[in-house]
């Protein structure tokens, strides 16, 4: 094994040969068969232990055992310990969703703090396909089924060619000592019910079922970026950006087909699970909405409007009476001038006298109201306005407005109110600029 690992660094990992890397190490027969591989290939890595406290004096036991690990491959070690059971009842998250957040948090912060780019951990054949199998039976897409990544910007997974079979016949060869987990063999837990009661029948079934998984699974990973090249040309075509707002033309997304596949396709990154609600907005009546945990969906008219979820929506900002330029949430110039010169959508000039300090800038809100500059002193609700400008609920959202007390001045960039207008009388004329 020795020999098809060191090929198999030489030629899939090579950044591994130049640089310190973090080595998971749990202290079972994974992690203690890569730590010893590496070593054999003079390989520069430092280990790194969590200890759960789930076990007892066996998790103490690991502990110990990696540290001495350590010491004989005369490699830095790094420890942690967890209070594993307070952390998942104060996040309501399983053991095993518990363990995963800590580990890989803590490894992240152990990388930051020594300035290693690399974390390498201990996952092989065996362990996709337990990955595949679950994920298979939830129904995932093909994302789901490429299984577990050899690598990404951060972790390196070297065993993943590997069998579990192979790593113990190595170790035994080696004479090689590790811990072993009392908690792998309970099949209460969905992973290690499908590890000892149906990966075993399916090998029993084809002696080469893992290997020809591998193939398969090669096979899907090429389909999934075929996929998502093609993909990439629909997005550039379809997906239109105007500021943090996305604009998809429905009649354009409807001609897609597949349409459920195009719909996951183009939106599985924004978080939506929901699919039936995503399709249902194209026949929808304008105005609905379907929201993922980081952006919502809205159809407006012919268009769906994609959007991070807004955080501004009850934010105020003050103009006190010293007109220091406003730098949130934009930049907003405030100077007294002599004379008005040419207008525009992002200039306003009012008489001074008329405002009530502190001025407010906010979100629109319902009842809100003013008298349009232009209209005689006639009185005009705001979502009326917003109604004929075709505005979006988006857009209606992003709307900032420039009161005096509780009275409309400007609907930004928009419409003035009348009643502020510079007239004849006027002794002082302030200038608002967006700039």
């Amino acid at each position: 094994m020795l020999k098809e690992f060191h090929l198999h660094i030489k030629n899939h990992f090579p950044e591994l040969k130049n640089t310190v890397f973090l080595l998971a190490c749990s202290g079972g027969l994974d992690s203690v068969v890569l730590a010893h591989l590496f070593a054999k290939l003079n390989l520069q890595y430092a280990l790194a232990h969590c200890n759960f406290n789930l076990r007892g004096k066996e998790s103490n036991g690991d502990e110990k055992f990696v540290e001495s690990l350590a010491i004989e491959l005369k490699k830095e070690c790094f420890v942690t310990s967890f209070n594993t059971k307070e952390y998942i009842s104060k996040n309501k998250v399983s053991l095993q969703v518990a363990a995963r957040e800590l580990r890989y948090n803590w490894f992240a912060k152990v990388m930051e703090k020594n300035g290693i780019e690399k974390l390498v951990t201990a996952h092989h054949a065996d362990d996709n396909l337990e990955t595949f199998l679950i994920n298979l039976s939830r129904g995932t897409g093909i994302d789901g089924l490429t299984g577990i990544p050899a690598k990404t910007d951060t972790i390196s997974r070297p065993l993943l060619r590997f069998s579990r079979e192979q790593i113990l016949e190595y170790a035994n060869s080696e004479k090689l000592k590790w811990r072993e987990d009392s908690t792998n063999k309970e099949i209460k837990y969905v992973r290690n019910k499908i590890r000892h009661q149906i990966v075993p029948l399916l090998k029993e079934l084809n002696p080469t079922f893992l290997a020809n998984f591998i193939k398969t699974q090669d096979y899907l990973k090429q389909s999934s970026i075929l996929a998502e090249d093609y993909l990439e040309q629909v997005k550039e075509k379809l997906l239109k950006k105007e500021g943090d707002i996305v604009k998809i033309e429905i009649a354009e997304l409807k001609k897609c087909v597949p349409l459920n596949a195009y719909l996951y396709g183009l939106f599985k990154e924004y978080g939506f699970t929901e699919w039936d609600d995503v399709a249902g907005l194209l026949v929808g009546e304008s105005g609905k909405e379907v929201f993922s945990k980081t952006h919502r969906l809205l159809k407006n008219r012919e268009y769906l409007l994609l959007q991070n979820l807004n955080t501004e929506v009850n934010q105020r900002y003050q103009i006190d009476s010293d007109r220091i330029d406003l730098k949130v949430p934009f930049h907003m110039s405030i100077s007294e001038v002599k004379t008005m010169t040419k207008t525009s959508g992002t200039t306003l000039y009012v008489d001074e006298e008329t405002l009530k300090y502190p001025l407010t800038i906010r979100k629109w809100e319902k009842g809100d109201y003013f008298y349009p500059i232009g209209m005689k002193g006639q009185k005009k609700k705001v979502s009326k306005f917003f109604k004929d400008e075709k505005m979006s609920l988006i857009e209606k959202e992003k709307q900032w407005i420039l009161c005096s007390e509780n009275n409309i001045v400007w609907i930004i960039g928009k419409r003035a109110d009348e009643r502020y207008k510079i007239s004849n009388k006027t002794k002082s004329i302030l200038k608002f600029s967006v700039l």
